[in-house]
């Protein structure tokens, strides 16, 4: 099982598919499932290509779901081995997209082909969505192609998303759910003026600070047993014109909140504007909502993906919900149970990204061990 995950991550990661372009990665992802007898639908929107490919029939629908595109490598010159020649050195396979999730998709790959090898007519539906959209705009890939399967009434009742969730080890961390993301376009408006007449002008800057600092000292809420507190970070500030004598007649403020289940995007806004409004302040703001906070509490795909951590990989897996957003934040609306479980995230969108050969083998092997549950029952 290694050397065919290891051969099909090398495969992937020589393919260099900066986002939204794929390169061919899904090609060959597809030929492979085509010929273990999954049914293949491309759903290409703008420049992003997208695939679903099945396997089986009715519920449940146990789906994996991954991303072939990457971040871009940088400044080649930087990295110990080229980016996209994805070379292995000591056990450990470089490259881009090799953590971040190129190594997942070849554990989901192999695992599926060895489950569907083993169990032809198994119960159920095995599902894989891929998409090329993941690290840009993420507006083209899995948020459209779910549009689209809940427009003609498919479902997916269980999904694994081969997102980097692991911290220390493989299988330490187990990500089931993601907290909200929300971000404001904000400018504060003033009137322009010479810095030695203050009193014909209106600097928006300084009127904006008290209400800055209100807003960077709220405290949303306690967070919850699942989530931790909501937080908000300002992103950006930009105001000027460059010169030194002019008071500036706008203030941008860029600001984004990674939000737990405790507020919901309506109270963020509501309570923004009702500080703008306290501090007297003219504005125009534009909200940027990335994603809804998910979360999938204990049930069968919970209990699925830990009980296989523990006989596989013999580690007890916790779950968190922080990090960054991923596709799951889409895959869940479908009412799907979701969650994360990837390599070491030590080195993603770093110089020299690479994963551990030995781990991507007790992947799949992890992967493999959560369809049995899920569809056979049983170890098979």
């Amino acid at each position: 099982m290694k050397n065919r995950i290891i051969d099909l991550a090398q495969q992937l990661i020589r393919r260099p598919s900066v986002s939204p372009d794929d390169q061919g990665c899904q090609q060959i992802i597809a030929e492979r499932l085509q010929a273990l007898g999954f049914r293949i639908e491309w759903l290409p929107f703008n420049d992003t290509l997208n695939l679903w490919a099945k396997h089986g029939e009715g519920a449940p629908v146990v789906a994996f779901a991954g991303h072939t595109d990457v971040v871009p490598a940088g400044d080649e010159s930087q990295w110990r081995y080229p980016p996209f020649s994805a070379q292995i050195v000591d056990d450990m396979l470089y490259g881009r997209g090799a953590a971040d999730m190129k190594g997942s998709l070849a554990a989901m790959i192999v695992a599926a082909e060895k489950y569907v090898n083993a169990h032809p007519q198994h119960r159920g539906t095995i599902g894989l969505l891929i998409t090329s959209d993941e690290e840009a705009a993420a507006k083209d890939g899995t948020v459209r192609v779910v549009d689209t399967l809940m427009a003609r009434g498919e479902r997916i009742d269980y999904c694994l998303v081969g997102e980097p969730s692991s911290a220390q080890c493989l299988g330490d961390v187990v990500k089931n759910g993601r907290r909200g993301s929300i971000t404001a376009n904000l400018i504060i408006q003033g009137v322009q003026g010479h810095v030695a007449y203050p009193h014909l002008a209106d600097n928006p800057v300084h009127n904006a600070l008290p209400f800055l600092t209100a807003l960077t000292a709220y405290q949303w809420d306690q967070g919850n047993r699942f989530f931790p507190p909501t937080s908000l970070q300002i992103a950006n500030i930009q105001a000027g014109t460059g010169s030194n004598n002019v008071i500036p007649g706008e203030l941008f403020v860029q600001f984004n909140l990674r939000y737990s289940t405790e507020v919901t995007d309506e109270i963020i806004k509501r309570t923004v504007a009702a500080m703008l409004q306290q501090y007297g302040l003219t504005y125009r703001i534009d909200w940027q909502l990335s994603g809804k906070p998910f979360l999938t509490e204990a049930g069968k795909l919970v209990s699925a993906v830990t009980d296989s951590l523990r006989e596989i990989a013999h580690i007890e897996p916790r779950l968190e919900t922080g990090g960054g957003t991923s596709d799951g934040r889409f895959i869940a609306l479908m009412g799907a149970e979701v969650v994360e479980l990837g390599p070491l995230n030590a080195s993603i969108h770093k110089v020299n990204e690479c994963v551990s050969c030995h781990d991507l083998a007790l992947l799949g092997q992890v992967y493999r061990a959560m369809l049995n549950k899920l569809l056979s029952g049983a170890e098979g």
